[in-house]
């Protein structure tokens, strides 16, 4: 069996190049190593994810349910592992993914302001993905905190990933949604001994490549 390693931050945090990063140095290292990213926008699978960010189904990301959101994501990776990634994954192959099913602990989860119907939905979140679905647990789950303030700045010029446009989807649009999410991370992040990495320390932004030898120290600790 392989490693699972998952990077995992709110919009704008730098998921996508910490990803890549780790990726080459993993594959420098000697090791098999694949890279994947969810959504996955290139797959007929994120159909329903794309129809909920562009607003079809509400125009706020509180118009859909959790659990019916979460859904959407959930497929999306059952379709991935089934087709893409699962068997070199079994095979022995380390995966690094941007974003997993953290990510629907993330945004979905701050939609709920009882923290005992949260703490429902996250355990109905972890038996449909991880039971019910059978995709394979993390080994390790890598959390960037940037602050939310850090991010709405960092968010401010970046286009739509799956549009390619400026317009932002209905997560990216809605600030006090982020806000909400960002904060509820963090809870996630301590409740699941998630890694944290602080990007922003005493005031400065940490540079890509000192972000980067931070998570390979705790992904080094796993392999």
């Amino acid at each position: 069996m392989g490693k699972l390693i998952i990077i995992e931050g709110t919009d704008g945090s730098g998921k996508q190049t910490q990803t890549e990063k780790l990726y080459s140095r993993l594959v420098d290292d000697g090791n098999k190593v694949k890279k994947i990213s969810f959504p996955n926008y290139d797959s007929n699978s994120s159909a329903l994810v794309k129809m909920y960010l562009s607003g079809e189904f509400g125009s706020k990301p509180t118009d859909v349910n959790a659990y019916a959101a979460s859904t959407f994501y959930g497929i999306d990776r059952y379709a991935s592992y089934k087709t893409d990634w699962g068997k070199e994954y079994i095979s022995g192959t380390i995966i690094i993914s941007d974003r997993y099913t953290g990510s629907n602990m993330i945004h979905h989860g701050s939609k709920f302001d009882d923290e005992k119907e949260k703490e429902k939905y996250l355990c109905w979140l972890e038996d449909l993905e991880f039971d019910k679905f059978g995709i394979p647990r993390p080994d390790v789950t890598i959390f960037l905190n940037v602050p939310i303030d850090y991010t709405f700045s960092l968010m401010e010029n970046r286009d739509n990933k799956f549009t390619g446009e400026s317009k932002k989807d209905i997560h990216e649009s809605d600030k006090d949604y982020l806000r909400k999410s960002y904060y509820n991370a963090l809870d996630i992040a301590k409740q699941k001994g998630w890694k944290v990495i602080d990007c922003v320390v005493n005031n400065r932004m940490l540079s890509i490549e000192e972000i980067h030898e931070l998570i390979y120290a705790n992904v080094k600790e796993i392999l």
